[in-house]
């Protein structure tokens, strides 16, 4: 087997004339830009004879790039594997040991949306983007995904028949975001100011203040709006996330996210989605209102 696949070959004879492995190499890089590649085993062929000798296949997956690679053992098939996704980031280990240890190789590719906006978030220090995969829809072939990209508050999804695509199309999307924000191809727009949760206590602005007096057990009370007056005066955003799964009573649920520091996220459940969405709301301003309330 091994003859028959040079690349299986090549990467043991780096194993043994390097300290560190591809695999080794390829988590340190994933560590790295905060993406830890994931190894999944798509064959196996244990069983094996002198005709048919073992055969397995895994792929790796790191941040935007996915590889596969085969061996007669699951080590092997890992091994190149990552060999292949190192080559693809050109990180390609050298005979001497050298490693290119720049920043995000994605980000020189300019076709590369998923890169190049990891590396201006690296640049600009700010928190690097999160995908979500939101929905999945169609028959097994011809799925459909929507794959949600967040950036410092920003928001942007993006379709496409496999996650990667989806991914690459929410990227594209929020750079376009963030040029239009600049008014210009050039990327020149801040992040407003991070609210830090201890923020609350020491804020004597209307809305919290107004807040620390009022109970929060009124019947039919509107918290969604409430908690967004809060969030306009102290400067957060707030994002609600519906859970496809109902409660055991059968009631909706959902979460919702403040972009604070940390941040901050609370539950919620009803009978309607609305309502789902009122409880939670109505949990995130208890939250707020015993931070503020502390001494």
């Amino acid at each position: 087997m091994a003859d028959s696949h040079p690349s299986v070959a090549m990467a043991h004879q780096r194993v043994c004339c390097q300290d560190k492995t591809p695999i080794q190499i390829l988590h340190e890089y994933g560590i790295k830009i905060g993406s830890a590649p994931q190894y999944e085993l798509i064959h196996a062929l244990a069983d094996g004879d002198a005709h048919q000798p073992s055969s397995f296949i895994f792929s790796v997956t790191i941040g935007d790039v996915s590889c596969k690679g085969q061996g007669s053992t699951k080590k092997a098939a890992k091994h190149d594997a990552a060999e292949a996704a190192l080559k693809l980031l050109k990180r390609d280990p050298q005979p001497n040991g050298q490693r290119d240890n720049g920043l995000s190789p994605e980000g020189a590719d300019g076709s590369n949306p998923v890169g190049i906006l990891q590396e201006l978030a690296m640049q600009r220090v700010w928190c690097l983007p999160e995908y979500m995969v939101c929905m999945e829809t169609g028959p097994d072939h011809m799925k459909e995904f929507t794959v949600t990209c967040r950036l410092e508050g920003l928001e942007e999804s993006g379709t496409g028949s496999s996650k990667k695509l989806a991914r690459r199309a929410a990227a594209e999307r929020m750079l376009g975001k963030l040029q239009s924000l600049s008014g210009s191809p050039e990327i020149t727009w801040t992040p407003p100011a991070r609210v830090y949760v201890e923020s609350f206590r020491q804020s004597t602005g209307e809305k919290i203040s107004l807040l620390k007096m009022t109970p929060l057990s009124i019947p039919n009370t509107d918290y969604i709006q409430m908690l967004l007056e809060v969030s306009l005066e102290m400067g957060f955003q707030v994002a609600y996330v519906d859970i496809d799964e109902l409660t055991v009573n059968g009631q909706y649920q959902c979460l919702v996210e403040l972009s604070t520091r940390p941040v901050t996220v609370c539950h919620g459940s009803g009978m309607t989605s609305s309502n789902a969405h009122n409880a939670a709301a109505h949990n995130a301003l208890q939250y707020i209102k015993m931070v503020a309330n502390k001494h």
